[in-house]
């Protein structure tokens, strides 16, 4: 990491919501916009694994995609997509669950992913209840893979204990330092106040 930039620097790039209850508290995908946000939160991310452990890469549909095939990039491993339901042309396995927002889902993973005993880090953007982790988790270990690790951006403590048994079962990376991590919890960043000040400027910046 360039000294210039401070580690974790880039959480401050996060959005608040402006847009009402329906939707998530903050949007995380202003990381995405810049290079060395998403590089520097990668490897972040990494820092908990060795990558002689790691097989494969999934993400998770759809903000999972980006961060999990950096992270693949990075690793230089292949990378493998986790489905919402419908979307998908092949014979796949289904899970079921209950996301953040309280809906309904399916997860579908194709049955010829990978064979058995491979090691699959599962990325997310987010994980509040656990609830869609689990449901990655439960398809990897349904082919019979290995759950090598879990890493997503931010892992909120006190929501759900779903987080907490991911947390205690598996292999955790977050990028949250303890200072942020009540910020989080608490749905709200000191760093907003940028953004309500009008100040935060373009996500993407040439």
């Amino acid at each position: 990491m360039s000294e210039k930039r401070q580690k974790y620097w880039y959480l401050s790039l996060m959005a608040p919501n402006t847009r009402g209850s329906e939707y998530a508290w903050l949007d995380p995908s202003r990381i995405y916009c810049n290079a060395e946000a998403l590089q520097d939160c990668a490897t972040d991310l990494l820092e908990p694994f060795d990558a002689n452990e790691i097989d494969v890469v999934a993400g998770i549909d759809a903000m999972g995609f980006i961060l999990g095939a950096a992270i693949a990039t990075k690793l230089n491993k292949s990378f493998l997509t986790l489905r919402k339901k419908g979307t998908l042309c092949v014979e796949t396995e289904d899970e079921s669950y209950v996301d953040y927002m309280k809906t309904g889902k399916c997860l579908q993973l194709r049955t010829d992913a990978f064979p058995e005993g491979t090691r699959v880090l599962i990325v997310d953007q987010w994980m509040e209840t656990g609830g869609t982790m689990q449901a990655a988790i439960n398809l990897v270990e349904r082919l019979k893979g290995k759950v090598a690790g879990c890493a997503v951006v931010a892992i909120e403590y006190n929501t759900h204990p779903k987080s907490k048994e991911i947390m205690e079962k598996y292999k955790c990376s977050h990028v949250i330092p303890p200072h942020l991590q009540p910020q989080i919890d608490n749905h709200y960043l000191e760093s907003f106040k940028t953004f309500e000040a009008g100040e935060a400027g373009y996500a993407f910046q040439p």
